[in-house]
């Protein structure tokens, strides 16, 4: 992508508009950073921005930058049908996600993963698959470090005249960051899972699914897309793609017609992903709870095995990992009484999930925003495992 001289306007001063903006700059493109927040709560971010060398417009007025845009880049955040951005589109004007923008100043293959829940997770394992065996690995995107920071790195190498500093990067990728994807290639891609989910933004859960499965758009018959396939939603999807598709499920062997998977065999994770039958650990030995993480452990020992990882390496690290913090986090034992923090569960399902996994008495405190949830799936869960709730509100 060539942006010497173009006007670009970054629409979202969240870490991934600052991210944004500074590799729009290293590229020597004109930019102008946006935000429909006043400079008051904006504080931290604008600190970040080389306001010498980027516009900043903020405020009321914020939708006046886009009027002179070549080019438009959007936050997570904001949402792609945005009255003004419909306008920059009529105007003949690409408007595009920062997960789009860094992809392509990227040289080395991308590993993206979606879904309703476990993306954090199976991001994380795969990137400390790919450490443990001495791969050189981004792990962010949705979560943590913005894409862009990378491709920045990447784009001052090349100029350089060196090569990546990458061999893999492993991106979370969120429906929101997909709606404004345009040649976004993932070498592996992954739907985890679809549950209902951010209907506070969607009309309706088949537009939610329709966001995910563009994780698959661009990929070719060089590529992976790997399916749930105890997930009936998911599993529906992998006769709509190019890429050669994989799965993964809890039940039962790969489909025949599937370029391979990962499988549980008498109680052994197993992976057929090379051609080849390997066992890479019993379920029992995985250190994280629950029997969704089972799924996000096969998902991410699928990509490990891809790229090569050795299966010792794979072992150590499943039989290790101890979860990520606030997802299903076990913060502490005292008195007899296990802490668990999992305030990352921020809908129904992962909720479910999460009760799920644990055979004691629950004391549940719950809260949050109603993302369109339905509450009442909660309902036989809650009065089998739950002796007591404590309700906190939004």
């Amino acid at each position: 992508m060539n942006l010497e001289g173009a006007r670009v306007t970054v629409m979202g001063l969240a870490r991934s508009g600052v991210a944004a903006s500074r590799l729009l700059q290293a590229s020597g493109a004109h930019v102008t950073v946006a935000d429909r927040k006043e400079s008051a709560e904006l504080t931290s971010a604008l600190g970040a921005i080389d306001r010498d060398h980027v516009g900043v417009t903020v405020g009321a007025r914020y939708d006046s930058s886009l009027e002179e845009a070549d080019l438009v880049v959007i936050s997570p955040g904001v949402p792609y049908r945005l009255a003004p951005l419909e306008t920059v589109r009529r105007r003949g004007v690409k408007v595009i996600s920062e997960l789009e923008l860094a992809s392509q100043f990227l040289r080395s293959p991308l590993l993206a993963v979606t879904g309703t829940n476990g993306k954090s997770t199976t991001v994380t394992l795969i990137g400390q698959c790919l450490a443990e065996s001495g791969k050189r690995a981004f792990v962010g995107g949705n979560l943590g470090t913005a894409l862009s920071e990378a491709a920045v790195e990447d784009l001052r190498a090349s100029q350089s005249g060196k090569p990546s500093p990458y061999d893999y990067l492993v991106v979370e990728v969120s429906s929101f960051q997909l709606e404004t994807i345009d040649r976004f290639r993932p070498w592996i891609a992954a739907l985890l899972n679809v549950t209902v989910d951010h209907q506070d933004r969607y009309e309706s859960l088949d537009e939610y699914i329709a966001a995910k499965q563009r994780v698959f758009e661009n990929q070719t018959a060089d590529d992976y897309a790997l399916f749930n396939l105890d997930d009936d939603r998911v599993a529906a999807l992998r006769h709509q793609v190019r890429a050669k598709t994989l799965g993964f499920t809890t039940s039962s062997a790969i489909d025949p017609d599937m370029y391979g998977g990962t499988y549980i065999d008498d109680g052994r994770i197993v992976t057929t992903v090379t051609g080849v039958r390997q066992e890479i650990c019993h379920r029992s030995e995985i250190r994280i709870i629950g029997n969704h993480n089972v799924e996000n452990v096969m998902a991410a020992a699928t990509y490990a095995v891809l790229c090569g990882c050795p299966l010792d390496a794979i072992r150590h690290v499943l039989t290790t990992f101890p979860g990520l913090e606030h997802a299903l986090e076990i913060v502490r034992e005292r008195r007899g009484v296990r802490f668990v923090n999992d305030s990352k569960g921020t809908n129904v399902d992962a909720t479910l999930k999460a009760l799920e996994s644990i055979d004691q008495p629950i004391w549940l405190i719950a809260g949050g925003r109603d993302k369109g949830g339905d509450f009442s799936r909660l309902t036989q869960a809650v009065s089998r495992r739950v002796a007591h709730v404590i309700l906190i509100g939004e």
